[in-house]
């Protein structure tokens, strides 16, 4: 607290005391929990939830527009092209494969198991309609693109308004 002026001199501040361990170490293990949150993976972010594994296998997705066509990026690293299958249904693509454990290892000596394997299978919305045979796929390290032009009725369907 601070003392009154007087004649002129500065206030004096009073030193606190300090502070035992023991107080300080509730917050030294928050700073430490949220150190090991952010090192963690998805699906063990909250300890006691626990994610179903179709959502942690599912690959991540961009979609987007460029120019007249509909992008579709999916990331799926560690996977071979000939395990991954796309199928184009309308508006819907559906995205999916087996990523296959590389050998049969025992977790007794293992300090982290954090890559997923098995089988997965992902249909998203497509924002427009597409052209499903001019539509083309590749795959390059690790990265899935999708590109098909959108169907002329969608084109049209889409317009820039001007602001007045």
């Amino acid at each position: 607290m601070a003392r009154e002026e007087k004649k002129g001199k500065p206030a004096q501040r009073e030193l606190l005391p300090i502070r035992s361990l023991s107080e300080i170490a509730p917050f030294k293990r928050m700073e430490r929990f949220f150190d090991e949150l952010m090192e963690r993976p998805l699906g063990s972010w909250w300890p006691g939830i626990r994610w179903p594994e179709e959502i942690l296998k599912a690959p991540f997705v961009d979609v987007y527009e460029e120019g007249d066509d509909i992008v579709l990026k999916a990331e799926l690293p560690g996977m071979k092209k000939e395990d991954i299958d796309l199928e184009i249904s309308g508006d819907v693509i559906t995205l999916s494969g087996e990523k296959k454990q590389e050998e049969k290892v025992e977790r007794k000596n293992y300090h982290r198991f954090e890559r997923l394997y098995g089988s997965f299978s992902r249909s998203l919305t497509l924002p427009a309609e597409i052209q499903v045979q001019k539509a083309t796929a590749k795959f390059k390290d690790g990265v899935l693109e999708l590109r098909a032009p959108k169907t002329e009725e969608a084109k049209q369907k889409s317009r820039k308004l001007e602001i007045q």
